[in-house]
């Protein structure tokens, strides 16, 4: 086995593979990545049982064949090379031999039969959107994700597939985000899958902000995503998400509008005295106004007024300040509206003018 590629070619496969790879792992081979020489391409192939990430590149200098390498050995010494160095990669026994330049690293393999690879999926519905869509629906919503929650499902987002939208939602029991866009897919059913969190975050970082297009295909136990030269895969929590749609308050008519940005840096600045365990703050709305009002037990206290386009008479109700903020960082319109509906009920956040983006937070007994 050997290749030869200039440094900058390397680096971005390496680049998108090694964050897969977990620095502590049950199994030695699980810290190598799978490289494989065929047909003019390299491609490496990194996973932690869980999430799988493949990524190829056409390469010279080419023999054929394949051994597992250690991934973030060969990743640090390819980034601490310099700029333009032609890198040569090659098979001695079994040990590979990188050369660039005057420099020479010999490092230890592992045969590739030990390496762990997801095997074709059986695809059940597949639909392509526009990676700039599919990012935009996960930054939106990945923040709510819960963290090494009980409820399992919950470490994860949800992917809702329609005949005419898809949609990502996440959730951990205090708070809800939802993001969706239209698609235009054949869908026999309605599917709903969750991804894990690390896929989520994999993702989040793969993806771009440009005009290319990811495919996405849906298996029965596995999500597979197809970009470019990427191939991700992951395995999907078997689990039952919560009915999100039971959540979203109904008859919370009584209105909020105001400006986002206004909103945003009135909380920041009332968050700043607020309870260190609790954030909470307390919202108090009435005719033309909105009111900010945060305690700590220090007998300290932030009041901020602001005006605000309203159909409340006299309301308050106490919410997580990061709560709040997080929602409003993930919206991107001028204005937004907080639609309430009593003292103890969650308040719902979007646009004015767009329901694609929904937040809703439960309140706080302050």
């Amino acid at each position: 086995m050997r290749f030869s590629l200039q440094r900058e070619a390397l680096l971005k496969p390496l680049q998108q593979v090694v964050g897969v790879v977990e620095r502590r792992q049950t199994l030695p081979v699980l810290a190598n990545l799978l490289v494989n020489v065929s047909d003019g391409r390299v491609s490496f192939t990194g996973t932690d049982l869980e999430v799988e990430m493949v990524a190829a590149v056409a390469a010279g200098g080419i023999e054929a064949g394949e051994i597992t390498i250690p991934a973030r050995k060969l990743f640090d010494i390819c980034r601490a090379l310099p700029d333009g160095a032609n890198i040569d990669v090659r098979l001695n026994g079994d040990r590979v031999v990188v050369n660039a330049g005057r420099s020479r690293f010999t490092l230890a393999t592992l045969p590739a039969s030990e390496f762990p690879v997801i095997e074709s999926i059986e695809t059940v519905d597949k639909v392509e959107l526009p990676e700039a869509t599919l990012k935009n629906l996960m930054d939106r919503t990945a923040f709510a994700m819960a963290h090494q929650d009980v409820r399992y499902y919950l470490n994860g987002m949800l992917v809702d597939l329609r005949e005419d939208a898809l949609r990502c939602v996440a959730t951990d029991g205090h708070r809800l985000a939802l993001a969706e866009t239209v698609v235009q897919a054949k869908v026999l059913q309605r599917r709903q899958i969750i991804i894990p969190r690390k896929g989520v975050l994999e993702l989040q970082g793969l993806f771009e902000s440009g005009d290319g297009v990811v495919s996405l295909e849906f298996g029965k136990n596995h999500l597979r995503v197809r970009r470019g030269d990427v191939q991700f895969t992951s395995k999907l929590i078997d689990g039952r998400f919560p009915d999100y749609e039971a959540v979203i308050p109904i008859g919370a008519d009584k209105e909020v509008r105001i400006g986002r940005e206004t909103l945003r840096t009135a909380l920041q600045r009332a968050a700043i005295l607020s309870n260190e365990k609790y954030r909470g703050v307390k919202l108090d709305v009435s005719p033309g106004r909105l009111g900010i009002v945060a305690h700590n037990p220090e007998q300290e206290e932030a009041h901020e007024e602001l005006e605000a386009d309203t159909t409340v008479g006299d309301l308050s109700v106490g919410f997580n300040v990061n709560y709040l903020l997080d929602a409003l960082g993930a919206l991107t319109g001028e204005n937004v509206v907080v639609c309430l509906r009593d003292g103890q009920s969650s308040c719902l956040i979007k646009a004015v003018d767009s329901d694609e983006s929904r937040h809703v937070v439960m309140p706080l007994r302050l």
